[in-house]
């Protein structure tokens, strides 16, 4: 991602935005249309004109979607003044709630490998009526 510079950052097109901060001009529309990113002001054409503000909750938005928070979580984090205002224990809380998701999928998806590998593991690789990974794939015929 591009860092953000004044003379840059101010009077954008929403294509001029989405190049800058990375987010596809299709979400940036979507965002404004769920409120997660205030609509920005509109020039006498029509044209939404985008500047620092957005440019930067944009930023904040799609780095948090990397790290797996939901659009939920980052609603509440915007909340709370978005980037350079929260309360540091109030973002701690929220991302906290966010890590034990993470180490559940992690956990879950240990659960999943163990079982695939030892059920790949059972598997003759020939032509056979009975196939562990299909048992475990489809209810009706492990039954």
């Amino acid at each position: 991602m591009r860092r953000i510079t004044a003379s840059r950052a101010d009077g954008m097109t929403i294509g001029q935005v989405s190049e800058l901060t990375g987010v596809n001009i299709e979400t940036i529309r979507y965002y404004e249309k769920i409120r997660l990113l205030p609509p920005p002001p509109r020039a006498a054409n029509g044209r939404r004109v985008y500047g620092s503000p957005e440019s930067r909750v944009l930023a904040f938005v799609r780095r948090s979607r990397e790290l797996g928070f939901s659009l939920d979580e980052i609603r509440a984090l915007l909340r709370l003044g978005g980037p350079g205002k929260a309360s540091c224990r109030e973002v701690q809380n929220i991302a906290t709630l966010h890590l034990d998701d993470i180490r559940a999928k992690i956990s879950d998806l240990r659960k999943l490998e163990r079982l695939l590998a030892t059920t790949v593991a059972r598997c003759s690789g020939t032509t056979a009526p009975e196939c562990p990974i299909l048992d475990i794939l489809d209810v009706r015929r492990g039954n």
